[in-house]
């Protein structure tokens, strides 16, 4: 199953009504834009292609609501985001298939972002891009395809032709590259597959992968994103096929990751679909955050180095929640929730980390994902 029929499979429709809803709202946003700057500016990513999304829509938070200001035209299945070191340029993917994209937006004025260039990913269903921590090359992965593209940053923010593509292969089911990052230090890339069962680890030199290490993972585990701890020693693997998340241990001199333990993203007894999505880390390292869809919950860990604890799990107020962020100030989780075509917002405790009932939300259809920049 491949790139967005498989997006489909899991939900990528989400009702009519939803994105209508967005529109409305947006309407009457706009003429209150001016008095709306002094909030945060949030990015909404949808899918367009065979489901109910606009692609990209911008929204201005007022305490913790979430108030559309516009849709961004011809920015079609937008599924995830980063910004360049200088926060003027937004490069998001474009999932399309078998044909993918990345595009290169200015924040000049951050709620009018305005297309710079787009650039083929080489790949299809590109689903997950960072900026690399140097500043001069842009990640992406490639679903459908099972790659990994390295994009130069040129001049004003726009993106080169790529300078590097690697295919991985998987031993019992296709390749599905699901996220790339670098790790703390900046020296290697991480690309993390769910079909091949494997995180891998290259060297990154002058625009250049080169294969370090393959983590293989157990058959059918399904490894679907990771995060970093606070210190860089840890990275937390979140498995997609299997509700569960896999502690490693990181060696940035070596470039190793190391298994340690599994640990449940469900509380012990769940049974029924179980489909885990983002995984994100506070700031203080203190706490790990996973949406799991099919119970629709928020997972929260206690952290610690090399330890984790699943210490709560509580509804995101929507079904099918594929991604979740926090605001700046990690005082509000927002979860979208795709195939109720929702954004709903829970507050979050500081002292425990832990999230509380859902406070409020925003209609937006096909949702996949949120970003503060």
């Amino acid at each position: 199953m491949t790139g967005l029929s498989r997006r489909t499979f899991l939900g990528a429709a989400a009702g009519a009504g939803a994105a209508t809803v967005l529109g409305a709202q947006a309407a009457g946003a706009a003429t209150t834009e001016k008095g709306c700057f002094a909030g945060t500016t949030a990015y909404i990513g949808s899918y367009t292609t065979g489901a109910t999304g606009h692609g990209l829509d911008v929204a201005i938070r007022s305490g913790a609501a979430l108030s559309p200001v516009r849709t961004i035209p011809g920015i079609t299945d937008t599924s995830w985001f980063d910004h360049s070191a200088d926060g003027k340029t937004l490069y998001v993917t474009n999932e399309g298939d078998p044909a993918g994209y990345v595009s290169a937006l200015s924040l000049a004025d951050p709620v009018k972002p305005k297309l710079l260039n787009r650039v083929s990913s080489k790949g299809g269903a590109p689903t997950h891009l960072s900026v690399h921590s140097g500043g001069k090359h842009v990640l992406a992965a490639n679903y459908s395809s099972g790659s990994v593209v390295v994009l130069p940053i040129l001049a004003g923010g726009k993106l080169g032709a790529a300078t590097d593509l690697v295919t991985h292969r998987g031993a019992e089911r296709d390749a599905h590259a699901h996220q790339v990052v670098n790790d703390p230090t900046g020296r290697w890339v991480l690309a993390v597959d769910l079909g091949a069962d494997s995180v891998y680890v290259y060297g990154f030199d002058a625009g250049k992968l080169s294969l370090h290490q393959q983590l293989k993972l157990p058959s059918g585990a399904g490894p679907r994103h990771l995060a970093f701890d606070r210190t860089g020693k840890f990275a937390y693997i979140l498995g997609e096929l299997r509700a569960e998340v896999t502690v490693a241990s990181w060696d940035a001199v070596a470039g190793k990751l190391t298994a340690l333990s599994v640990v449940p993203a469900v509380p012990a007894g769940s049974t029924g679909e179980q489909y885990p999505g983002e995984i994100l880390v506070s700031h203080d390292g203190k706490f790990v955050y996973a949406t799991v869809r099919g119970p629709n919950t928020l997972a929260t860990f206690a952290a610690s180095g090399g330890t984790l604890k699943l210490v709560s799990s509580v509804p995101t107020g929507g079904n099918w929640p594929r991604h979740v962020a926090l605001d700046p100030a990690e005082s509000w989780f927002y979860v979208s929730n795709q195939r109720s075509g929702t954004v709903t917002w829970l507050p979050r405790d500081p002292a425990t980390g832990l999230p509380g009932a859902v406070a409020g939300r925003l209609a937006v259809g096909s949702v996949n994902s949120v970003y503060f920049a």
